[in-house]
């Protein structure tokens, strides 16, 4: 016999004085742990006919990749490391061994064993003092993104639990016994950077002093910090969405009172590099796009106003994204505003200080990912490089600047009946709803690419000028074998085309996200790539905003619609100054004490925006620890959808368009933490995606 569907848990719950389920809000209540409870097991009872399908997108998906992986080794100044993370492993183990001598090689960190007593396990930042006698390390063993801070003595010393309720960010200075880090203020803000001198010379690690030493009291201001790969300096960052402001303290002499680069200008973004004697600039002060300026070091550190000397002028078709500083010059990160393609610059700088060579690195394909790997040798002339796209795994090469030969390091293998070089991708260019010409990336087998309409998984972000450029996806070769083209929305509010693209998809602009998501799926249809009646969209964190909006926009576009820690109550939360992240937000979406900005937002915010009409399939996921996207949203989005289509007369998980939540309640805003789990989630929502699209027979 046939189980019979649990009751609704939206009936069951549902509170006449609360139509807008805000109860949900309260985390204590122990209702709204049986709620969820409720949901879950609803989920489960749906999913079951998809068990099977489930396990072998799973098996599949292990088929496929290398189980046991060694990472890339890295040479510092006296060891040699890497990490190993075993074929039955959900995490990696670091080893290390003196340089020249691979045989002496023994583990100081192994995440696999610190894990077996906690559900969950994310490092935070691991950190080794110059003299690599001292490791120290930031892990969160509840998702909430609160970490401890543990150090011991290289290699086989005792973990000793120094502070707990930090950020995760750690930096050593130059005299082998300071340590920075990061504290939270009520809202999970990083408020404030302390320093640590540690008593390292007795049998047991012991903190002598702790010191603050700098403090952000604008709510809209969060703080970083790191140290220049010349090692010179300590650069502590205080940073909005759209401004920055730099304290320099000499890495050597870490008691030194921070001194201010560049009082904050409202607008002004700006990022330092160092090479002996000169400060480089990042900024965009008069410079949109930004621009690279030169900076005396003794100017810099002199009382009056420095000369800032022009090096990269600014371009109105490129962005500036970042640069690194090397003996020999600089590497500057730049992205082709027409072609969305991000390119590696080496600008050799000349010991007398004039310009000498200027050349972009090769790329291997477009679109493709390209970045640098890590690069702790300040005066390395062999570049390590990390590129991917949509069709090739990740691969690391090594760079001669001097010959400009390349030498591959290692690359993903992949194994199983789908090989990379039998898939295809393709930049397409949708017409939005102004004219504006929006990339969108296609992959599928390249058999198939030509004879569509294709079923397609349609993938959106958006948001905080972040870019999505090609990446490889093991688990998405199970889509890909089964007939399914994934493509992406490279939307406005990303970065996708630079800064220009992310400034036209924000605050007053943001509805341009949605319609541009939109655009896209009519370009995949009207190309011949999609099926018009087999399209179903993906959106995680803000990409659930970008999903849920443009669902509110034309519900009929999609199939179906997997938002993953969705950002949906976007009103509520913004009106919220005391959670995580809220007023540093303002900047991204707008502070609703100001009226325009408070309409702008309700009028696209996916809650404030539900119209009492059939949605497509929808799968929800949220997670209990999460402090970015709390699980109220993707929850109270399930059950306002649910209870209108129960007063429709409509049975919401036994139709073609069922309305899932399945919280996770052991997990943070990334999801699950080991790979194992991770992977099975991955499989679970895969499985739902080939439902949706008509091949749970595949």
């Amino acid at each position: 016999m046939k189980a019979q569907p649990p009751v609704s848990p939206v009936a069951r719950f549902r509170r006449s004085d609360d139509p807008l389920w805000h109860w949900l809000e309260d985390r204590e209540a122990p209702e709204v742990r049986a709620f969820l409870e409720a949901a879950n097991a609803e989920c489960a009872h749906w999913f079951a006919p998809l068990d099977a399908l489930a396990e072998s997108l799973y098996r599949g998906h292990l088929a496929r990749r290398e189980l046991a992986v060694t990472g890339l080794a890295t040479p510092l100044d006296h060891f040699t490391y890497w990490s190993e993370t075993a074929a039955e492993a959900d995490y990696p183990r670091w080893w290390r061994h003196p340089n020249g001598e691979p045989a002496a090689k023994a583990c100081f960190l192994d995440l696999e064993a610190r894990a077996e007593a906690h559900d969950f396990l994310e490092l935070g930042d691991m950190a080794l003092s110059p003299d690599e006698a001292w490791l120290a390390w930031s892990e969160d063993t509840s998702g909430d993104e609160r970490f401890a801070l543990y150090l011991k003595r290289l290699p086989e010393g005792e973990p000793r639990l120094l502070l707990e309720e930090i950020g995760p960010e750690l930096s050593w200075a130059e005299d082998d016994q300071t340590l920075l880090f990061t504290r939270y203020d009520a809202t999970q803000r990083p408020d404030s950077i302390w320093r640590l001198r540690l008593d390292l010379a007795g049998p047991t690690p012991a903190i002598a002093e702790e010191a603050l030493v700098l403090r952000e009291e604008d709510p809209e201001f969060w703080l970083g910090l790191g140290k220049t790969r010349s090692r010179a300096w300590l650069v502590l960052e205080s940073a909005s969405k759209d401004t920055s402001e730099c304290y320099l303290i000499p890495a050597d002499a870490p008691a030194t009172p921070p001194r201010c680069f560049r009082p904050r200008e409202s607008g002004v973004e700006y990022a330092l590099e160092h090479r002996p004697g000169t400060f480089y600039v990042l900024h965009n002060r008069r410079a949109t796009h930004f621009c690279l300026d030169a900076v005396a070091e003794a100017q810099a550190l002199g009382e009056a106003s420095p000369a800032w000397l022009p090096l990269v002028a600014h371009r109105d078709d490129h962005t500036l994204e970042g640069v690194d500083a090397f003996a020999w010059g600089l590497v500057i990160t730049e992205r082709d505003h027409d072609r969305a393609q991000v390119r590696l610059r080496v600008l050799e700088l000349a010991v007398e200080g004039g310009l000498g060579d200027d050349r972009l690195l090769p790329l291997g394909e477009v679109p493709s990912s390209l970045m640098l790997g890590d690069m702790p040798h300040f005066d390395s002339r062999r570049l390590r490089l990390r590129e991917e796209s949509f069709t090739r795994p990740v691969r690391w090469l090594e760079h001669d600047l001097e010959s400009g030969e390349r030498r591959l390091l290692k690359e993903q293998p992949i194994h199983g009946d789908l090989r990379p070089e039998q898939l295809a991708c393709r930049r397409l260019w949708a017409e939005g709803h102004d004219g504006e010409r929006i990339p969108v990336s296609v992959v599928a087998r390249a058999e198939l690419l030509d004879q569509g309409p294709l079923p397609t998984l349609l993938y959106g972000y958006g948001a905080y000028g972040e870019v999505l450029d090609p990446w490889f996806s093991v688990a998405r070769l199970e889509l890909l074998a089964r007939g399914v083209a994934f493509a992406v929305a490279h939307v406005r509010g990303g970065g996708d085309r630079g800064e220009p693209w992310y400034l036209a998809g924000k605050l007053e602009h943001k509805e341009n996200s949605f319609r541009d998501f939109l655009a896209a799926r009519d370009a995949l249809v009207a190309q011949g790539i999609s099926d018009a009646q087999r399209i179903a969209a993906y959106g995680a964190s803000a990409g659930g905003l970008l999903v849920g909006a443009s669902l509110n926009l034309a519900p009929q576009a999609f199939c179906a619609a997997v938002l993953d820690v969705p950002f949906v109550d976007v009103l509520r939360t913004m009106e919220n100054p005391d959670l995580p992240l809220t007023t540093a937000e303002y900047t991204e979406w707008g502070n609703p004490d100001e009226p325009d900005a408070r309409r702008r937002i309700r009028d696209y915010s996916p809650l404030d925006n539900l119209e009492d009409r059939p949605y497509p399939a929808l799968f929800l996921q949220g997670s209990w620890h999460d402090t970015r996207v709390p699980y109220w949203e993707p929850a109270k989005l399930y059950a306002r959808l649910t209870e209108q289509a129960l007063a429709r007369g409509e049975t919401p998980t036994g139709g073609p368009r069922p309305i899932l939540l399945r919280s996770d309640l052991s997990a943070g805003h990334g999801g699950a933490s080991g790979r194992f789990k991770a992977w099975r989630d991955n499989a679970r929502q895969d499985a739902f995606i080939l439902w949706a699209l008509g091949l749970a027979d595949t």
